[in-house]
């Protein structure tokens, strides 16, 4: 088929799913839509849902930064790299918490850390991707960055059939070259692919945390001696501005989904901060509306908000305190 004949049918298509979004969005039914996806596809959604006066709450782009600390790379720096390898290949790095940024401390700890992943990432098979817009996408978004000056270290290019794959791929940038574009080096490369950054002091490290954008999760590693504390304490509180999740010594794909977790972040990892897409029952207060009443009187009153506990075991919030007791009892 003309590739100039299927791109303008990919355009009509995405035309014609543009103006079903924005019709759907206008049903009366529709309260609010979540979405997990692209930062492309999000914001048109966000234009039909904003055309219709709808709430919509995304998870978008996200690197997933993991900063690994001098002591800790020279403590066990090889274990961590695989680690990294584990987490960043896991699924064909299609997982919203795929570490896709690494910022090491240059040096031989670094170094030996690069080549030890370079070594995971070449015998690992590219596994298929979800889909032929996956894999062009992700060969697009390396292709960018390299263009800003990232550097090959393995991979970067497509796998032939079967299925939709590419070459697991990373890349590195100095501190230096990050911080001269670290708005194209932020681009995330959807896939089994990560940036390293190597930094040459603290300094360096801060400038470039302080330029991150918005992320699902940040993770710190640091030695176990308490070498790296000091550094810990000046780095962390960057970080922990820029994601919903913080993490230590801990890869982001092993998350715990719990009633205390937080999958979201500041934009563009999420639409809206205030509100997780994971964990109960959190992840559902993004569809539900506050409601009120005021004088009413108990007869009429939903169950739960009468005086007598329905089931003597309903946790309610009385004058401040949590209680499974009847009011005034």
């Amino acid at each position: 088929m003309d590739p100039h004949r299927t791109e303008r049918l990919a355009e009509a298509l995405r035309e014609e799913l543009a103006e079903l979004i924005a019709y759907e969005m206008s049903d009366p039914r529709v309260g609010a839509t979540a979405f997990t996806g692209s930062r492309a596809g999000g914001l048109a959604l966000k234009a039909a849902a904003d055309a219709a006066g709808k709430p919509v709450y995304h998870e978008l782009s996200s690197v997933n930064p993991v900063v690994i600390l001098p002591g800790a790379a020279a403590e066990r720096g090889q274990k961590i790299a695989e680690e990294f390898a584990g987490s960043c290949l896991l699924g064909g790095g299609q997982f919203c918490t795929n570490p896709g940024f690494v910022v090491l401390f240059a040096g031989a700890p670094a170094e030996a850390f690069i080549e030890h992943a370079r070594g995971r990432f070449e015998a690992a098979t590219p596994p298929p991707l979800l889909s032929s817009g996956v894999a062009r996408s992700l060969a697009e978004s390396v292709q960018t960055l390299r263009a800003a000056g990232a550097q090959l270290v393995t991979g970067g290019a497509p796998v032939p059939p079967p299925g939709f794959r590419y070459a697991n791929t990373l890349l590195r940038a100095t501190g230096e070259r990050f911080l001269a574009a670290p708005e194209v080096l932020q681009t995330e490369a959807f896939g089994s692919a990560a940036l390293l950054v190597t930094v040459r002091d603290a300094r360096e490290a801060a400038a470039v945390l302080g330029v991150l954008h918005g992320n699902l999760t940040g993770s710190i590693y640091s030695d176990s001696g308490g070498g790296d504390d000091a550094l810990y304490g000046r780095l962390a509180p960057l970080l922990r501005e820029r994601v919903g999740r913080l993490l230590n010594d801990k890869m982001p794909t092993g998350v715990a989904v719990s009633p205390a977790m937080n999958h979201g972040g500041p934009y563009p990892a999420t639409g809206h901060p205030g509100f997780t897409a994971v964990g109960m029952p959190a992840s559902l207060r993004r569809f539900a509306r506050l409601q009120c009443y005021d004088n009413v009187r108990a007869e009429r009153l939903p169950a739960p908000l009468r005086d007598r506990n329905p089931n003597g075991r309903m946790w309610r919030l009385v004058d401040g305190q949590w209680t499974q007791g009847d009011v005034g009892a």
